[in-house]
């Protein structure tokens, strides 16, 4: 068996025709989904990028234990069993998060790695003396502050060296792909993994995908919103996301360069495709930019999943409805190569739904550490939030203390303490430090923190657009009490549940005995750690 899997960062599922979008061209996306499953309840699990891939590689929910940080020493890593175990690994990705302080550990897993330079912020171009005033021409301040060598003053460095289609970091992954297939395509036994960081954000595409959805706009270039209120203009607003479809039509059309190389060498009989994402991002609706900071919403939560099986070629064109996750993909890698799934992961293979649309789980479970927690069930969905999202109480456990670009500073680790053993950590002890609400975790990192407060429930087949938040506490028990098994499923500390006042949710109320473990030998000294 051999397998692609095309990972597209932050695309949305509106923006797909496979899943009724309409504002943008995907004939490539859209035809893909005509000789596959797709999957149309697939969701989040970690968020946002690095917590993802660690949901990916490990096949369980990190969120409850963990904020943004490195894959840890003792995680499953899909890339690193399926080695183990005989099949060639690959990465192609311009994804930067991997090469930070808080991102490593992931893509060594993976017998090789090809990793392309000059993505977002990637330090990439050395330039002592950029050329300011002609950046502040060009660029809009409210996207690109250049008074510093900041984030957007790089990025902004960066784009002085793309002058060709050839030259984005979007069409070097592809072509770095292409390389792989034309070296390997006659060889079995090997696992692809085409992570594009392209469409997240800045929005920059070659010229010619820009000129398919120009709005009309005319001022400086707006194409990176920060993860804030909307209160451009509607002119300002459609220009963001013309840049945002241009940028997905570019990701749509070299897909369909995938497509055709496997037409061409015949390789859909016995070659596993799977497109997917990470997460969504807000274009201006709910009044926001960006993710996270928000309650996370179906646009950001909500995710495609399209999968090529050779074994379920009959099923070709036809949808799924059973809800699934990130972390589901791990398990089903492991199935499709007949690899033993550990003990730890607490995802499940889809490959049973692609066979026929049977249930693979009950809820779905979705969040960023310190955020609101989501849970739904297909139909609804609820986001949790604590009384007070400021309040210390919290707990980060990890063996890798470093967060999205730096370690865990001095006055963090002084709070370090080694604490009993998860059920996941493989008998191994953590590090038990404070989560303080000064330390540069997502979203914190920007200064920014969490907005637009309050828990509140949804119906998404009346309210598929999340207009209106309703009452109802018949299913608000349904879905706290799912809340409950995926939290003790993942064996949750139990500060968790005080600093979320989940005690007084769960219809069938917790305590710190049942929280702390089914009577195992570390269930006292984690009560002790917990408080």
């Amino acid at each position: 068996m051999r397998t692609i899997y095309v990972l597209l960062d932050s695309l949305n599922r509106s923006a797909m025709g496979a899943y009724g979008g309409q504002a943008v061209r995907t004939p490539n996306f859209d035809r893909f989904a005509a000789r596959s499953v797709t999957f149309d309840h697939h969701y989040v699990g970690s968020l946002p990028c690095m917590p993802a891939r660690r949901d990916m590689h490990a096949g369980r929910l990190n969120f409850t234990h963990r904020s943004w940080g490195p894959l840890e020493p003792f995680d499953n890593s899909f890339a690193q069993l399926l080695k183990d175990n005989g099949v060639y690994t690959h990465l192609v990705s311009d994804h930067l998060h991997y090469f930070e302080d808080g991102g490593h550990g992931f893509h060594t897993r993976f017998s090789s790695y090809d990793f392309i330079r000059g993505q977002e912020y990637d330090p990439w171009v050395a330039m002592v003396e950029p050329p300011v005033e002609r950046i502040h021409a060009k660029y809009d301040e409210r996207h690109y502050d250049v008074s510093g060598r900041n984030k957007r003053m790089q990025h902004a460095i960066n784009r002085e060296a793309m002058t060709a289609e050839g030259d984005f970091p979007g069409p070097r992954c592809f072509a770095s792909a292409f390389d792989f297939l034309d070296r390997n395509r006659q060889a079995d036994n090997w696992f692809l993994m085409l992570e594009c960081f392209d469409p997240h954000e800045p929005f920059h595409a070659p010229d010619r995908f820009k000129a398919a959805y120009d709005s009309g706009y005319s001022g400086r270039i707006l194409d990176w919103p920060h993860y804030e209120r909307v209160v451009e203009s509607e002119e300002e607003i459609a220009e963001i996301r013309a840049n945002y479809a241009a940028l997905v039509a570019m990701c749509d059309e070299y897909f369909g360069r995938l497509i055709d190389y496997l037409d061409e060498h015949d390789m859909w009989k016995d070659t596993c495709i799977v497109l997917s994402t990470d997460h969504g991002f807000l274009l201006s609706e709910h009044g926001w930019w960006g993710k996270c900071r928000m309650p996370y919403y179906d646009e950001v939560s909500h995710i495609p999943l399209i999968f090529h099986h050779p074994d379920h070629a009959g099923r070709a064109g036809s949808r799924c409805g059973s809800l699934t996750q990130t972390m589901d993909l791990m398990p089903t890698f492991l199935e499709v190569y007949g690899i033993p799934v550990p003990a730890e992961v607490t995802g499940r293979s889809i490959m049973p739904a692609l066979a026929e649309d049977k249930s693979v789980r009950e809820a779905a479970v979705f969040g960023v550490f310190s955020g609101p927690i989501g849970i739904t069930d297909g139909r609804h969905v609820l986001y949790h939030y604590p009384p007070d999202i400021t309040r210390d109480g919290l707990v980060e456990y990890t063996l890798a203390p470093a967060h999205m670009t730096a370690p865990f500073t001095i006055e963090e680790l002084r709070t370090a303490r080694l604490v009993p053993p998860f059920d996941f950590t493989k008998g191994v002890p953590v590090l038990g430090i404070d989560a303080t609400r000064e330390a540069k975790r997502v979203p914190n990192n920007d200064g920014l923190g969490f907005g637009d407060l309050g828990t509140r429930l949804f119906d998404l087949e009346e309210d598929p657009r999340q207009q209106s938040p309703i009452e109802n506490s018949d299913v608000s028990a349904v879905l706290y009490d799912h809340l409950e098994r995926e939290l003790r499923l993942h064996d949750t500390p139990a500060e968790i549940y005080r600093w979320y006042d989940l005690n007084s949710q769960i219809s069938q109320g917790v305590t710190d005995e049942k929280i702390s473990g089914n009577g195992d030998s570390y269930g006292a000294a984690r009560k002790q750690r917990a408080g």
